[in-house]
């Protein structure tokens, strides 16, 4: 299913990032993640507005993280490092409550991580999920 995710990296003052830079990587439909190629991964260098926005697709469920999410590797001269997911509200995982059952099995360490996601059928479907991110400075 088509996914647009759009974002911002700001730090803990709420001030943008602009040269903030977005790894960003996920399984297929089914699960499975592109060992030998680069599908479903994105690498990139934010303008000066901060914001970002990236077309893919809903990823799929895997037996050893069963919610499905993105990863995320954001990276700012000045900050640091933050390694961290995007998980989907509407995920069955969290079994129709993600402010209840987030912490299912140890998957989910934040409520925050949970998104909502905003579903469009004009034109061709998508969903669309927004995960602004913080950075601390060194």
């Amino acid at each position: 299913f088509p996914l647009r995710v759009i974002g911002k990296v700001v730090n803990t003052r709420g001030e943008k990032v602009p040269e903030a830079r977005v790894d960003f990587w996920h399984a297929d439909h089914a699960g499975l993640y592109d060992l030998q190629g680069y599908r479903f991964r994105s690498k990139l260098a934010l303008p000066e507005s901060a914001e970002y926005t990236v077309e893919t697709i809903l990823p799929g469920h895997y037996p050893d993280r069963p919610a499905q999410h993105i990863h995320y590797l954001i990276s700012a001269p000045g900050h640091r490092t933050l390694i961290t997911q995007a998980y989907f509200a509407t995920d069955p995982y969290f079994d129709g409550d993600p402010d209840r059952n987030y912490a299912k099995r140890g998957i989910v360490s934040h409520r925050e991580l949970v998104r909502p996601v905003k579903l469009f059928e004009q034109g061709t479907p998508r969903a669309e999920i927004t995960f602004d991110i913080c950075l601390e400075k060194l």
